[in-house]
Formats: C-alpha cells, structure tokens, sequence
C-alpha cells in the first residue's frame, strides 16, 4: 500500500480509503463485515470512512448501524483503533425530533456523541460534514466544532458534497476564529462525473484540502457493466442503470475493450484513473466482499501511460479544465 498526506495534514492515509456504507443487511453481512476489515487492515489500509446515517438502507431506523457494526469491530481488539485513521459524518437526519438532523451547534454535538458512543472511541479523527446547511450561520457550525476539537472529541473537521463556494466561506470563516478549517472535502467523481474539475478540485488544492472521491466506478457502471449484464442477465442491475447504460454504451463499450487491450479489469482501470488526478489523495471504495478489496488493491500499483489516460478522457470527455478557462477564454 502506497500512502500520502491527507491535503496539507502531516498526517498521512493510505491511497485507498475503506468506505462502509454497504456494511448493514442485506448488501454485507456483521461477519463479512468484519473480514473485510480484516483484510483491509491486512493489506495496509488504514483509513476508514463512515457516516451516521450508514445503515438506513435495511430501515429508516437503523441509521447508524454500520458505525455500530464498526464499533464491535474495533472493541474485538482495541490495538485496531490505533492503526486506523476513522472518519465519519453528520448532517442527515437522524431522530423523529425537529433538531435531529443538520448542522446546528445542538445537533452537531449530540451526533457527535452518538457517533462516539456508536463506534465505541473516545474521539473521532476525521468528522465531515455530511452535506451543507445552508440555514447555519458559520459561526455557529465552527463554534461547535471548535468546542469538540478542544474537547479532544474530534481531531480534523472535513466537508462532504461541499460546492467551491461553500468551501471558501468556510475556510474563511474557519481564519477568523484561528482554526485550521476543513482538512478535506468528499465528492461525487469518477469517469462519468466530472462536474467537480471545474471548482471543488481547484478549491481543495487552493487550500491544501485532501479530495476523497465517492462512488469512484459509479454504481458499478465502470467495474465492467456491460459484460456482466450480458451474463447475469438486466434484472441483476439497479433500477435506474440500464437507461443510462444505453446513454452511454458507446462510451461504456469502447472502455471495457481498452480496459481488455490492456489486460487490467475495468474496476481497477476506473480506479487507478482517479489516482492519476492532481489534488486526489484516496478513492473511498466499498467492497462487498473480501475478493473485491483485493482486487481493488491492484489500482495502487497501475501506471497509466499518457496514451491511455488521452483515450479515456477521449471516452468520457471531462468539463473542459477548470472555470473559468473551461467555458470561457
């Protein structure tokens, strides 16, 4: 496993972050779970991202069990919680009670308990938020942060799905109180979507952020989609993703054929893609078994000559660069 600094941090994550959300029935098992830890820890990962809401896909009401899934993982040995670096966020909505969701000072700090008392840590390392709030005032959301920081509850503050311009009114915020701001910010981006070359990227470089991309294949579009639904048949996919197969499956079909040209899967292909991008630090993946972690350890050592990475811009063109060269002169 390679490993680099989270933005400006001197503190240093793995190139590949272990993203949870699927840990929560049906999609992956407690015991699977907690193999695919195992082995992420195994082989070197040692940044673990999460949220509270994590788990809502089996029941509104059990938003945070994979972060109690993760809990009992690190209470099996407490040597775990030293080797890794955990994230998780707040924002969504968490209770019935009008202020159980967002970012208010009253929220963040219950949440953050929760979380806490969830993952069974005393501090979490890296805490997002979640979404932005725009009915909370900065100086409300930093004065809370500022009062977990100094609680030793929280060690960095990052942001998630963040636009360019909400991260400069937070940065900006952040200097006026002598805080060291957002360390990262969490986006959408992958091959397909690209909208976030034009200002995110840029502002997280401006201010020495770390990027973290989710959902890095896209569902699954760019893990070799078209050969799969030829084999398994359309009602394997998700609802939404054959019309948007067929959007693109000139695009889709031209990839997987340079992906077998190069004799490299089209996951690990997507991955190593984003680990070529200037600003990314880690692709947040999320396996479902221990098979697709391994595989996906195969991206860290994946050079892709100039060539290729012009024949996969070629394929899923990008927004053009950054704003404003990139629709203006």
């Amino acid at each position: 496993m390679e490993y680099t600094h989270l933005g400006r941090l001197a503190l240093k994550v793995s190139r590949l972050c272990l993203g949870t959300m699927n840990f929560n029935p049906p999609f992956v098992s407690e015991a699977d779970s907690f193999a695919i830890m195992d082995a992420a820890l195994e082989a070197g990962i040692n940044f673990f991202d999460t949220a509270d809401v994590y788990g809502f896909y089996y029941s509104e009401s059990q938003s945070g069990l994979t972060e109690e899934i993760i809990g009992r993982w690190l209470a099996q040995n407490p040597a775990r919680r030293r080797q890794i670096v955990l994230a998780t966020k707040v924002y969504g909505k968490m209770g019935a009670g009008v202020n159980d969701q967002g970012l208010s000072a009253y929220h963040i700090r219950q949440a953050c308990e929760d979380s806490l008392r969830r993952l069974q840590t005393d501090h979490i390392d890296l805490y997002q938020m979640h979404h932005v709030d725009r009915s909370a005032p900065w100086e409300e959301v930093w004065q809370a942060m500022e009062t977990l920081i100094q609680q030793g509850k929280v060690i960095y503050v990052g942001s998630s799905n963040f636009g360019a311009r909400h991260i400069a009114r937070a940065q900006c915020a952040a200097v006026q109180r002598n805080l060291l701001g957002l360390v990262s910010e969490q986006s959408l981006y992958n091959l397909i979507d690209r909208h976030v070359e034009l200002e995110v990227l840029p502002a997280c470089r401006e201010y020495g952020m770390g990027f973290l991309p989710w959902s890095p294949l896209k569902s699954g579009m760019l893990a070799g989609v078209l050969q799969k639904s030829s084999a398994q048949g359309r009602q394997t996919l998700e609802t939404w993703m054959p019309q948007l197969i067929e959007k693109r499956r000139t695009a889709l079909q031209g990839y997987e054929d340079l992906c077998r040209q190069m004799g490299e899967s089209p996951a690990v292909v997507g991955l190593a893609w984003l680990l070529h991008q200037p600003g990314v630090t880690a692709p947040i993946i999320g396996p479902r078994s221990v098979d697709q972690l391994h595989s996906s350890l195969r991206a860290v050592q994946l050079q892709l000559s100039a060539e290729t990475l012009q024949q996969l811009d070629a394929l899923f063109p990008g927004p053009g660069g950054e704003a404003p060269e990139a629709y203006a002169w």
